[in-house]
């Protein structure tokens, strides 16, 4: 592996640091500075738009007469692209008209709107468009805002809004060639993005909000204000401002002041690294460098280099004290590990030899009795370590006899393999000298109990078929319950009352009972290393899984039987560890030809 020098380790921690500094306290200064920002939009954006909104309603029944008379006339409503310049023509116009048309009447004291003809109404409402366009212009730039419009509610049920006086709106070409704004545009404002606006409209009174939208001409905070003359609400009176050239001078000044900030942490850091590199570094490194150094070499004289660093008693004194200390004990602790290691390997062997025997003792030549038609069977085993403590064995007793026995010793490893290497050879010499399966398991248990100072004990199903008549008889010492399957019908178990474990005490007898077999009836037989494997989930396999498998397969011959069960059992547990053997046995009973 590559070497790391750590010397760069703390200029890289300490820049981080810096770099992390800088970073926060630009993002702090930002948010300062924004929040300081939008407080004063909102200020801006009220002040205007309640000082339009004044103006407006200065005007009382003479702006309700222009927004009726626009509503009743939008065609005749003609404002110009340059508003501006052409505002004193189309005040001049009107003047023009009301001394040709109504000598010695003076507009707005002994005339009124309503005295009008209808050109003179179009003409005063082509002057009233300009004049308040070119208002709203004004104080747009006087607060250096956006834009400022006038709406109203083209239908409340459709959320449409009628933009009456809107600088923005598009162009279109008069029947005269000149180039006007188009008035009037309807658009329907979602209620989710304009919820201010409608608030401010439905309830009549300005909000203490605003809404947030983001167009083409970036992000905007939108403010309304209600304009109600007589009582009546008219309209509402809208501004926006954009916040993305105070964002950029925000922005400035975060940099300028990250600039400062990364001067003042670069000085400090130097300052920093010289006081450490003095005090810490150079005795870390030293430390180090003989630690590398006695890895190379294995030189335990190169502890007392190490022990030399300790100064000063802080932690790094501390530090090659313990290396120092702890290179003496690796050295015990080689010589030790040398003998501990080849005192395991000669374990290992040993137990590798046992495993060996183990297996060998146990039947696996299949089919066992070739010439014999009237059976068929086959058995595994599957130990948890290398060494278990599970056990199966079939034997012709006589001619026409043949005993089964499958076994769990509790416990693992090689206790259990010992005592299960002498159950099995003391159960086939007592059913070999012809004793029933509860006779030879009583004689057995009395000899086990003999000296069985580590408490041991065995499970054992056995029993003798006669493969003339297909009688059986049993005897099951608290093993798990045998599954049948009778001609062509399901395995199921079947649970007889079981006699104590053998070895648990001395002079127990153990109960027999009888079945029959007829030609083509199966036998299942197993140890508990089937029912209770156990998934991620601590979940047992269980005996209805058991025999839900057998019933997956049950015309299967004993060979393909035990590895289809099998193959469910490692699908159900996955990636779990196996906790014990895993023990099968399969029998057909054929009778004879």
């Amino acid at each position: 592996m590559k070497k790391k020098s750590l010397v760069k380790m703390f200029i890289i921690v300490f820049a981080l640091f810096a770099l992390g500094t800088i970073l926060v306290n630009g993002t702090m200064t930002y948010i300062a500075q924004t929040e300081s920002y939008h407080s004063e939009c909102v200020s801006d954006l009220r002040r205007i738009t309640t000082h339009l909104v004044n103006q407006i309603q200065s005007e009382g029944d003479e702006f309700i007469y222009l927004k009726a008379w626009f509503q009743e006339h939008p065609d005749l409503v003609q404002v110009p692209v340059d508003f501006k310049s052409d505002l004193p023509v189309s005040k001049s116009a009107f003047d023009d008209y009301i001394l040709e048309n109504y000598p010695g009447k003076d507009y707005g004291t002994t005339l009124f709107f309503n005295d009008l003809d209808l050109e003179g109404q179009r003409l005063y409402v082509n002057y009233a468009f300009e004049r308040w366009f070119t208002l709203f212009f004004e104080a747009t730039d006087s607060f250096d805002l956006m834009y400022t419009y006038f709406i109203y509610p083209e239908s409340e049920n459709d959320l449409k809004m009628n933009y009456m006086f809107d600088p923005t709106m598009e162009t279109k070409t008069a029947p005269d060639g000149r180039e006007i704004l188009k008035l009037g545009e309807v658009v329907y404002e979602d209620p989710e993005i304009h919820q201010t606006m409608w608030d401010t409209w439905f309830t009549g009174r300005a909000q203490n909000g605003f809404d947030i939208m983001n167009n083409e001409f970036g992000q905007q905070y939108n403010y309304c204000a209600p304009v109600v003359i007589n009582g009546e609400k008219v309209g509402l009176l809208c501004s926006e401002i954009s916040v993305a050239v105070v964002n950029s001078e925000i922005m400035k000044n975060v940099i300028i002041q990250g600039l400062v900030s990364a001067v003042v942490l670069i000085i400090f850091t130097a300052i920093l690294y010289l006081l450490l590199s003095k005090n810490v570094l150079h005795r870390i490194i030293g430390i180090e460098r003989e630690v590398r150094e006695y890895s190379e070499k294995k030189d335990p004289e190169i502890a007392k280099d190490i022990l030399s660093h300790v100064k000063i008693m802080d932690e790094i004194g501390m530090l090659a004290k313990s290396f120092g200390e702890m290179i003496t004990e690796l050295e015990d602790y080689m010589v030790n590990l040398q003998k501990v290691t080849a005192e395991k390997e000669r374990i290992d062997a040993d137990l590798s030899i046992a495993s060996q025997i183990q297996a060998d003792m146990l039947p696996k030549i299949f089919p066992p009795f070739p010439d014999r038609k009237e059976l068929d069977i086959y058995a595994t085993m599957t130990p948890a370590k290398e060494v278990g403590g599970d056990f199966y064995d079939f034997f012709l007793v006589d001619e026409n006899h043949i005993a089964l026995v499958i076994a769990d010793v509790s416990g693992k490893g090689v206790p259990a393999s010992l005592f299960m290497v002498i159950a099995k050879t003391l159960i086939k010499n007592r059913l070999q000298m012809g004793e029933e399966p509860g006779e030879a398991l009583y004689n057995v248990n009395n000899q086990l109990c003999e000296g069985n100072d580590a408490e041991l004990f065995v499970t054992v199903w056995a029993v003798v078929i006669d493969l003339t008549t297909g009688d059986a008889l049993e005897a099951n010492a608290g093993h798990e319950y045998p599954a049948f399957r009778r001609g062509n019908g399901s395995y199921e178990l079947i649970k007889t009352k079981h006699s104590p474990a053998v070895a648990t005490m001395e002079g127990l007898k153990f109960r027999q009972s009888e079945f029959h077999l007829d030609p083509g009836d199966r036998l299942f037989v197993y140890t508990d290393g089937v029912t209770e494997a156990t998934d991620a989930n601590l979940e047992l396999f269980g005996e209805q899984r058991l025999i839900d498998a057998l019933n997956r397969n049950p015309d299967a011959s004993p060979t393909e039987l035990l590895p289809a069960v099998k193959k469910e059992i490692d699908e159900f547990v996955g990636e779990a560890p196996q906790f014990d053997d895993i023990t099968m046995l399969s029998f057909i009973y054929r009778g004879k030809a």
